[in-house]
């Protein structure tokens, strides 16, 4: 007889079903596992028969065949090791219930039969509430936010006698409220981790344009002098971004589990921010088995390109995928895995290679050719894809200013902004990322307002990706302002944010 159960199996995010059998005859004493089992499947031989004679059960003289099905699948990792155990203890009647097939087993085995957590846990349980699975066992970890699961329930186990002992009836220990506890964190806690907006001084030009590419998703590049204040108004843009929703929170936690990274905070909006020197696999993701890279950990985030234009072009090239559709495919031989990459693009460079050109306390020794250069390190595809173009110039930090927002106070306006995109689509789909024909469809423009945006379309020799950008942006704005239909003024506003700021009497007159 051959017995059947479930557990799940993972390519990249997604997960899939994996069906354990095993079957025991007597033959020689061998465990064969087929079903493209990795090293570390394979390596579950010696963990299962040792957990197994915990319960004084002789398999000398026996043979032990696993199959992991689909077959044809490549299955990696530890997570199937409690499926295989239990499986083969029902094959020897040390289980006398029957097994629902709504029920999987995820978790690695200790040579004592401690049920231990591993890689891709938490994408797992993720994979198996959406395969359908009405219960799931699972190994005691104070990290995994059991709590922020609905509807599947969790059997938390710490050995394998547990879970022999309540698939028989009997209870085992809650561990549920506990693990809540130690994972849950109060975004509050949060937000006194992060830089405050208000600490900015001046730049009110470059807030606004910050809450702008908030309230819509909107990728920014901003280019100033060193020192001018690129990096602080990069760092403190997290702050006003909305909290991430449940499932936002999971997918978060997810990737960066995949990816071997310390464990990230719920409620904590991710912000990466890798230096210029790194490779195009640190950027994009991959690895003989592809793992998420810093788009995929930006996810539902930030990717803070400091520097930008430093990157290889190869690299920064590779983003214009990821950016357009919010998901990076890797491909190698064995196998092709999907990662979701939905981020906002900060990026921040200098004006010229020595920094300085248009500032007006240093003077810039770059000749226009050099200038030129410079700029097209960032291919046009890429200043296609971005949203908002924004000058900075140095402030003076002694010069009084004027009250400045929390960023709090910002953060409730790009709330109210995003919640009235939310009504307007009917899904939690923001004005960058939702598509061209429902955003014409919900908010078309009028045609003196086409007129407008394509008279000065012609004088900038801008594409049909950037004056879409241009839509975008006016949408938001509208929508920042309360209005139901795109105006004139946020027309007016859009397309001056994706110019740079000329300066004539600096010497500045190039645009992108």
């Amino acid at each position: 007889m051959t017995v059947k159960v479930m557990s799940i199996g993972l390519k990249g995010l997604e997960g899939y079903r994996v069906q354990v059998e095993v079957r025991i005859s007597q033959d020689t004493e061998s465990m064969v596992i087929v079903g493209l089992p990795d090293a570390s499947v394979k390596e579950s031989r010696e963990r299962v028969l040792a957990s197994i004679a915990h319960f004084d059960l002789d398999v000398t003289d026996k043979k032990v065949v696993v199959n992991l099905s689909p077959s044809d699948q490549k299955k990696n990792g530890a997570l199937f090791d409690l499926a295989i155990a239990i499986a083969a203890l029902k094959e020897l009647n040390e289980i006398q219930r029957e097994i629902p097939a709504d029920t999987a087993f995820i978790g690695a085995l200790s040579l004592d039969g401690t049920v231990v957590s591993g890689e891709g846990m938490l994408p797992a349980l993720i994979a198996a509430k959406g395969l359908g699975m009405k219960r799931v066992y699972v190994p005691y970890d104070p990290v995994l936010p059991i709590h922020m699961l609905q509807d599947i329930e969790c059997i938390v186990v710490q050995h394998i006698e547990e879970v022999v002992q309540h698939l028989e009836g009997q209870e085992v220990l809650a561990w549920h409220s506990e693990s809540s506890q130690i994972i849950d964190v109060n975004s509050s806690t949060n937000d006194s981790l992060q830089k405050d907006i208000s600490h900015v001084i001046g730049h009110e030009h470059a807030k606004r344009a910050l809450e702008i590419a908030a309230a819509g998703e909107h990728n920014l590049l901003m280019s100033g002098p060193p020192g001018c204040g690129k990096s602080m108004l990069s760092e403190t843009f997290p702050s006003i971004l909305p909290a991430l929703t449940n499932q936002a929170q999971l997918e978060v936690m997810s990737l960066y589990q995949l990816a071997g990274e310390k464990r990230i905070q719920p409620h904590t909006i991710p912000f990466r921010h890798p230096h210029h020197s790194a490779s195009a696999v640190a950027i994009i993701g991959g690895g003989s088995n592809p793992k998420p890279g810093e788009i995929s950990l930006a996810h539902r985030g930030v990717l803070f390109l400091d520097e930008m234009a430093e990157f290889t072009k190869k690299t920064l090239d590779m983003l214009r995928q990821p950016l357009e559709t919010g998901k990076v495919t890797i491909s190698r031989a064995h196998s092709t895995v999907t990662y979701p990459a939905s981020f906002i693009l900060i990026g921040a460079m200098n004006p010229c290679p020595c920094g300085y050109l248009g500032s007006f306390h240093h003077y810039c020794t770059c000749s226009d050719k050099q200038i030129q250069a410079y700029r097209n390190r960032l291919s046009g595809p890429i200043y296609d894809r971005i949203d908002i173009l924004l000058s900075l110039q140095s402030v003076n930090v002694h010069q009084p200013s004027k009250v400045q927002e929390s960023s709090k106070v910002v953060r409730k306006r790009v709330e109210l902004a995003r919640l009235r995109q939310f009504d307007r689509y009917k899904r939690e789909e923001s004005n960058a990322k939702i598509s061209f024909e429902s955003l014409v469809e919900t908010s078309p423009l009028t045609p003196e307002q086409k007129r407008m945006l394509t008279n000065v379309s012609v004088k900038q020799n801008w594409s049909n990706r950037v004056q879409i950008k241009i839509i975008r942006l006016a949408r938001t704005i509208s929508d920042l302002a309360g209005e139901e239909k795109i105006t004139d003024q946020a027309i007016w506003e859009a397309m001056k944010l994706r110019r740079w700021t000329q300066n004539k009497q600096q010497g500045i007159a190039r645009e992108t």
